[in-house]
C-alpha cells in the first residue's frame, strides 16, 4: 500500500533512476569500447531501457523515454562521436528499443512481456531484437557513424549491430528479472537449503569462469557449460541469469585487459570485445531458453497440482457426484458422494460399464450424449436420465453434465463431469406441468393441453388413422348464473364434466376450451360411431339431472359440432370446422348434434 502511494506520488523518480542508470552505462561503454573511434564495441545500455518498457505500463513510456533520450545525448556528446551525433543517434537508440518493446507486448500473452516468462517469449524477444530493430536500426547508425567518422558504412553497421544484438541479448533477460523482482521474490521465497545449493554452485562456476580466463593454458572456453546446463537445471532462469552476469564479469575483465583465451586469437582489441560478447551470446542461449523451458513446465506442474488439489476437494466434499469416464464408458473414478446418491461405494463402481447404472429407456440418449461429449471436445454436454440403482423408492431423475478430456494432441481420452439429483426438481416439473395442462375447476384438460393432444392426433390420421373432434356447449348457461348465481354455474360445469367421463373411452380426451365450450377428442372413432357417442352422452345428461344445493335440481343439456379429422389439416381449422356445426345446432333449437358440412 505505502509502495504504491508512493509510485503514485513520485511519478518522475523510476524513470528519473532508469535515465541515470542508462546514463552510466552509455557513457561507460563509449569511454571503454570504442577502438576505432567509431561506434562502441559494447552497448548494454538500450537492454535497460527494452527491460523497463517491457514490464511497465504504457503510459509511464514517455517519462522513461524523455529522460534515456536526455541520457543517450549527453553520453554521446561527452564520450562518443560529439554533439553533432547526439541527437540523431539518441533517436536511433529510442527507435530501437521501442520496436523491440511494442513487438513483445504486441506478441506475447496479456500482461506478460518479459523474455524470461517462457521459451515462446524469449524467441519472440530474440527474432525482434536481432532480425527487425537491429537490422533496420543499424543502418541509420552505419550512415550517421560513416559520415562523421573514418569508420565505413559496412564497418559501422556491423559495429552497431554486433555491439546492441549481443548487448541486448546478454542483458535485457537479466534486467528484465531483476526490474521486475524476481531476486527479491526468490529470496524471500526459497528455502535455506535451496539457497545454500544456488550459492554452491554459483560459486563454482565463478572458481571454474576465474580459473579459464585467468589460469589455463589452454583454449577451455566451453569447460563452464556443464556447470551453467547444471545450473539451469537446478535453479532454473535465475540462477542461468546470474552465471552470465558472472561470465560476462570474469569474462569481460580478462579479454578487456589483453589476458585469457580470447586474447590469444589475431585481430585488434575491438574484435577480441565482439568475439567475446559472441561468446556470451551463444552462451546466454545454451542456458537461458533451457532454463526459460524449464521455468515455464514448473508453472505448469504448479498450476496442475493447484488444479488437482481443488478438483479434489470439490469432487470428495460436492453433494453432486463427479467422475471420470474412458472413451470406451468405463468407470476410473467417481467421487465419495455415489455412496449416497445410489447406495454404493466408489471402489464397486471403479472398471465398471457407466451404462449399467442407467435404466434401459435412457441408455440411448446417455450413450449418444457420451459420443457428442467426445467427438465436441470443446463443448460442455447435459443429458437426463432415471438410475437403475437407486437407493429411493420409485427410482431417481438424475442429470450428468459432461466434457471431454483432452490429451496434447487434441484426442479425446475420455470424459469428466457431474451428476446431480434431479428428482425433486423432476416432480415439481410434473406438478406444474399437470397445474398447466388440467382446467382446476372441472378436472378436464386446459385449452393447451387439448390442442396440443388435437395436433398429434391429426398427425396421427395423417398416417392412416380414423378419429372426431366433438365441440360442446352447454345450453342456456348465462340463465343458470343469473338465476342461482356464479356458484352454482361453478357446480353446474364440474358436474357437467362429471357425467360426461363414464361415457368416454380412457384413450379420449375432454378439454374446456373457456367458459361452457368444451371439446371431446375421440381416438379411433368414424363418425357414425362418434354420432351414436354423442347421442348417448345427451341422455345420460338427461338422466342425470344436477343438484346445486337447497334442494335445485338443474336438467343439463348441450348442443354439439362433428367433425371428422384429416392429416392435412390443422387443429385450428378442424375447430373452426367444428364450431360452425355447433353454431348450426344452436340454431336449430339446441339440444343436438350437428355434422361439419
Amino acid at each position: 500500500m505505502q509502495r504504491t502511494a508512493l509510485r503514485h506520488s513520485r511519478p518522475w523518480l523510476a524513470p528519473a533512476l532508469i535515465g541515470l542508470l542508462y546514463f552510466v552505462a552509455a557513457a561507460l561503454a563509449l569511454s571503454v569500447s570504442r577502438y576505432e573511434g567509431g561506434l562502441a564495441f559494447i552497448w548494454g545500455a538500450n537492454a535497460l531501457l527494452m527491460a523497463q518498457l517491457m514490464i511497465s505500463r504504457s503510459a509511464t513510456w514517455p517519462r522513461t523515454i524523455l529522460f534515456c533520450a536526455i541520457a543517450s545525448t549527453a553520453a554521446t556528446a561527452l564520450f562518443g562521436m560529439g554533439p553533432v551525433a547526439a541527437v540523431p543517434m539518441t533517436f536511433v537508440n529510442i527507435a530501437e528499443a521501442l520496436i523491440v518493446a511494442l513487438i513483445c507486448r504486441r506478441f506475447a500473452a496479456k500482461g506478460s512481456a518479459s523474455a524470461t516468462g517462457s521459451l515462446r517469449l524469449l524467441v519472440i524477444f530474440i527474432v525482434a531484437l536481432s532480425l527487425v530493430a537491429n537490422v533496420v536500426c543499424a543502418v541509420a547508425a552505419a550512415l550517421i557513424a560513416s559520415s562523421l567518422t573514418p569508420v565505413s558504412f559496412a564497418g559501422a553497421w556491423l559495429q552497431w549491430y554486433a555491439g546492441h544484438v549481443l548487448g541486448g541479448l546478454t542483458c535485457t533477460p537479466i534486467l528484465t528479472m531483476l526490474l521486475q523482482g524476481d531476486g527479491r521474490r526468490w529470496m524471500r521465497e526459497t528455502s535455506v537449503w535451496t539457497k545454500a545449493e544456488t550459492a554452491g554452485w554459483l560459486s563454482l562456476f565463478a572458481l571454474m569462469t576465474w580459473w579459464v580466463f585467468y589460469m589455463a593454458r589452454y583454449p577451455l572456453l566451453f569447460a563452464p557449460v556443464l556447470p551453467l546446463v547444471i545450473i539451469a537445471f537446478r535453479i532454473g532462469h535465475l540462477g542461468s541469469a546470474a552465471s552470465i552476469v558472472i561470465l560476462a564479469f570474469i569474462g569481460g575483465s580478462a579479454t578487456m585487459a589483453g589476458i585469457g583465451p580470447i586474447s590469444w586469437l589475431p585481430g585488434l582489441p575491438g574484435e577480441h570485445i565482439q568475439f567475446f560478447q559472441l561468446y556470451l551470446a551463444f552462451t546466454f542461449l545454451l542456458s537461458v531458453p533451457v532454463s526459460a523451458e524449464l521455468n515455464g513446465r514448473r508453472r505448469l506442474f504448479q498450476m496442475l497440482r493447484q488444479s488437482e488439489e481443488r478438483f479434489r476437494i470439490l469432487a470428495e466434499h460436492s453433494g453432486d457426484v463427479v467422475f471420470n469416464l474412458g472413451t470406451d464408458g468405463v468407470v476410473h473414478y467417481v467421487s465419495p458422494s455415489v455412496a449416497d446418491q445410489i447406495g454404493v461405494a466408489p471402489g464397486k463402481l471403479i472398471g465398471r460399464l457407466a451404462l449399467d447404472l442407467v435404466s434401459p429407456q435412457d441408455r440411448a440418449v446417455v450413450v449418444a450424449t457420451h459420443r457428442r461429449a467426445l467427438t465436441h471436445g470443446h463443448d460442455v454436454h447435459k443429458v437426463e436420465f432415471r438410475s437403475l440403482m437407486s437407493a429411493k423408492a420409485g427410482g431417481q431423475w438424475c442429470e450428468m453434465v459432461m466434457r471431454a478430456i483432452l490429451d496434447d494432441r487434441g484426442t479425446p481420452a475420455g470424459v469428466v463431469g457431474t451428476v446431480r439429483d434431479i428428482s425433486r426438481h423432476k416432480a415439481l416439473q410434473e406438478e406444474l406441468q399437470h397445474v398447466a395442462d388440467c382446467d382446476a375447476l372441472t378436472g378436464a384438460d386446459s385449452r393447451r393441453a387439448f390442442l396440443g393432444e388435437l395436433d398429434k392426433e391429426i398427425r396421427a390420421v395423417g398416417r392412416g388413422a380414423r378419429s372426431c373432434l366433438l365441440l360442446i356447449d352447454i345450453d342456456h348457461f348465462k340463465v343458470i348464473n343469473d338465476r342461482y348465481g356464479h356458484a352454482a354455474g361453478d357446480e353446474v360445469l364440474r358436474a357437467f364434466v362429471e357425467r360426461l367421463r363414464p361415457g368416454v373411452r380412457g384413450k379420449d380426451r375432454i378439454g374446456r376450451l373457456g367458459g361452457e365450450e368444451f371439446a371431446i377428442l375421440l381416438r379411433h372413432a368414424d363418425i357414425d360411431r362418434a354420432s351414436r357417442l354423442c347421442e348417448r352422452l345427451r341422455a345420460m345428461l338427461a338422466a342425470n339431472p344436477v343438484e346445486i344445493g337447497g334442494g335445485r335440481v338443474v336438467t343439463v343439456t348441450f348442443s354439439a359440432g362433428l367433425v371428422a379429422l384429416e392429416g392435412v389439416s390443422t387443429g385450428a381449422a378442424m375447430l373452426e370446422a367444428a364450431d360452425k356445426a355447433l353454431y348450426r345446432a344452436k340454431h336449430s333449437g339446441r339440444n343436438c348434434l350437428r355434422l361439419a358440412a
